[in-house]
């Protein structure tokens, strides 16, 4: 949770990676383009975003 917005940051998949720090993300209802410019992350990662930003990368479990 966001604690300046109490906003929940949102699972997604990036299944693109677009230049200039942006990728394309699947949100399971969609595709999306976020910023990936705060976070290592390739194709096939799940990555928690918030705000149109990721803001973590989640491990493989």
């Amino acid at each position: 949770m966001c604690i300046t917005c109490s906003d929940t940051a949102v699972e997604v998949t990036v299944v693109e990676l677009l230049d200039l720090g942006f990728a394309v993300v699947e949100t399971g209802s969609g595709r999306e383009e976020v910023s990936v410019a705060l976070v290592s992350a390739g194709v096939g990662d799940r990555i928690l975003v918030h705000a149109g930003e990721a803001i973590a990368r989640l491990e493989n479990s």
